[in-house]
């Protein structure tokens, strides 16, 4: 976020845990400070994201199969192995605790897999939200200019990277300019480029394990998307076009940065 709002101020609104007058000072600065809107709308959106993930989890039989077939081979090993080392004392309780550990790490495994996606997919649709008010915003950009040498050295000292972009002449796509963005605390890059009435960001933020989207193409709700990761930064292009125009607009990019 650009201003100085305490994040549990936002946090309160988000969870309804704040007062009616309360509520209506913090409504009263979301529609005058677009960044603490984006910031809310985020934090809305990963609160349902967390709450619909957890309600319809749940093990596929597939997975439940594995862990049978994990915790019988392990049983028959432990008791393998412990007749061995001493065949005179019960070895029942060692088994059953092979079995217990084996069944925690598949599970804690399968937990972590699954909180990594939805962890990705949460930061793809906070993106989507941040392209959605760009583009309705009477000022989507703060650099306005087609001339990449205009907006690449604008960001230098505003950012503790730089990166590449590719010459638009010549092609379908034209640079409409760029601005500074925060995503999950953390400053980045957000380009428009325009093709034909369409609007499609490209996102630039430092490869982070927190920052990360799930790489690859996808489409979701009339917008495609397409991330990859590139020389320690994170690409992610997204816009209502066809998932054709986002990947060729990627692979410039793609080029640009080689």
């Amino acid at each position: 976020m650009s201003c100085n709002v305490d994040t549990n101020w936002l946090d309160a609104y988000v969870d309804e845990s704040c007062s009616a007058e309360e509520r209506e000072g913090i409504e009263t600065h979301l529609r005058a400070c677009t960044a603490c809107s984006v910031e809310t709308l985020s934090r809305m959106h990963t609160k349902r994201a967390i709450r619909a993930a957890a309600s319809r989890y749940a093990p596929s039989p597939e997975f439940q199969r594995r862990v049978e077939a994990s915790l019988r081979e392990e049983t028959t090993a432990g008791k393998s192995i412990w007749a061995v080392v001493n065949p005179f004392r019960s070895h029942g309780w060692l088994a059953q605790m092979s079995a217990l550990a084996v069944a925690l790490v598949l599970v804690v495994g399968s937990v972590l897999l699954w909180t990594s996606h939805v962890n990705r997919q949460q930061a793809l649709a906070q993106l989507l939200d941040l392209h959605v008010a760009t583009t309705a915003s009477s000022n989507p950009v703060d650099v306005l200019s087609t001339d990449r040498h205009t907006v690449k050295p604008w960001f230098q000292g505003k950012l503790p990277y730089a990166f590449n972009l590719p010459e638009f002449q010549d092609t379908p796509f034209k640079l409409i300019g760029g601005k500074l963005v925060y995503f999950r605390h953390t400053a980045g890059a957000q380009l428009l480029v325009e093709l034909r009435k369409h609007q499609i960001s490209v996102f630039i933020f430092q490869d982070q394990s927190g920052m990360r989207v799930a790489s690859g193409s996808v489409r979701e709700k009339g917008f495609s998307a397409e991330s990859w990761g590139e020389g320690g930064l994170r690409y992610t292009v997204v816009g209502d076009a066809t998932a054709a125009d986002i990947h060729q607009l990627a692979e410039l990019l793609r080029a640009a940065g080689h």
